[in-house]
């Protein structure tokens, strides 16, 4: 039975499914759902690919970051960084591998956990990094979390490797646009049915949780419009929050701000990626193309810091990874060049990074602390160019 199949199956003897429940079936399903068929759909032969597969500066940077978060923390003796959503694993390969390489004091603390739901990419996880999960450097979980985006019915689930009372940084890079959002219209809230042979949209009242959301953190859709709500992504940065009890929050995606949507920007941001391809056609291929929504980081924000988390100002990537590199010049990207042709390829790696026309300007990046001093969170590279 396909998934088109499955769903039409379960519409007719439940009844319409709201349009979160449609999305969490299409990329988290155990069987055909698309970040549970297979481990090849990321990367530049797949439909896409992400900051670690341009270069390994990525990984390289945000280790050199993370170094300094081990500092500000006054470099205990265990810390852990927690990766959600960690795909393939080469951007956790690549911090493991920097850090051991040019901050062994830093590497000998560190515990690097990555919280993976889908079954074919944890077995890719433990070939990437096998060696280091045999020496207890990577924790990588059997476990499938339970978690509203994977249909359970109960809330997210953090995993951690480390007692609650060890520093953790907890990453979530491209995590959050691929959780489940409900979708509300001028019409009512979006719903599947099953009407003549064929799945049907279908139009019910908003509860009062949603329309306070869009009250509070969005917009209400004009005629025409739809707009998202990130129920599942609020609940996620709620129980991340409650998981940093000293550390680190990190949150890297394509988003926007609430201001930035009373400006027009970002009224209804659904897409569909199949072969590098986009598409706003979310019906068109169900468990075979993936499905995002940009990010709320006004309502995350929010979330954090009514958790106790303090969240500073919202920085591009370009402004993150330039703060970063700044010092040293980028030797991170250039170090292993050996002839002029190495360095202008990696130049132009790196520029796709940190550029407008690349990624530097479409990704935020969200920073958060509890139990840190403020005088040394503002003083990371990353937020140099916060102001």
């Amino acid at each position: 039975m396909s998934l088109r199949e499955q769903i039409e199956r379960d519409i007719r003897e439940r009844g319409p499914i709201p349009f979160s429940r449609y999305m969490e079936i299409c990329l988290y399903d155990p069987n055909g759902g698309y970040y549970s068929r297979n481990a090849e759909q990321f990367g530049k032969a797949g439909d896409f690919y992400t900051s670690s597969d341009v270069h390994a500066v990525f990984g390289r940077l945000l280790a050199r970051q993370f170094e300094e978060m081990w500092e500000a923390l006054d470099r205990p003796a265990k810390m852990e960084v927690l990766e959600l959503g960690p795909g393939r694993g080469l951007f956790a390969r690549d911090v493991l591998d920097w850090s051991r390489e040019k901050f062994p004091e830093f590497f000998s603390a560190l515990t690097y956990t990555l919280q993976e739901s889908s079954p074919p990419l944890r077995a890719k996880l433990r070939e990437n990094l096998g060696d280091y999960a045999a020496s207890g450097k990577a924790a990588i979980p059997d476990t499938r979390p339970s978690s509203g985006a994977l249909g359970t019915g109960q809330g997210p689930e953090i995993w951690r490797a480390s007692p609650p009372e060890i520093p953790v940084v907890i990453l979530a890079n491209e995590f959050f646009d691929a959780l489940p959002v409900e979708i509300i219209g001028k019409q009512g809230k979006l719903h599947l049915g099953f009407e003549a042979r064929r799945l049907a949209e279908i139009w019910f009242p908003p509860t009062p949780e949603e329309l306070e959301f869009l009250d509070r953190f969005g917009v209400h859709p004009e005629e025409g419009e739809r707009i998202e709500v990130p129920l599942a992504a609020q609940e996620w940065m709620r129980q991340i929050a409650h998981a940093i009890g000293v550390g680190f929050l990190l949150v890297i995606d394509y988003g926007y701000t609430r201001a930035e949507q009373l400006a027009g920007r970002h009224r209804g941001t659904l897409m569909t990626y199949r072969q590098h391809s986009a598409s706003g056609d979310p019906y068109q291929a169900p468990g075979e193309q993936d499905l995002t929504a940009h990010v709320n980081f006004t309502a995350l924000a929010a979330v954090a810091q009514q958790a106790g988390v303090r969240t500073e100002k919202l920085v591009t990537q370009s402004q993150f990874l330039m703060g970063i590199g700044e010092t040293t010049q980028f030797a991170d990207a250039f170090e292993e060049c050996r002839v002029p042709q190495e360095r202008a390829k990696v130049a132009l790696q790196l520029k796709h990074l940190v550029t407008p026309m690349g990624m530097g300007e479409t990704f935020q990046v969200l920073m958060g602390s509890r139990g840190v001093e403020a005088g040394k969170v503002v003083g990371l590279s990353g937020l140099r160019f916060n102001s």
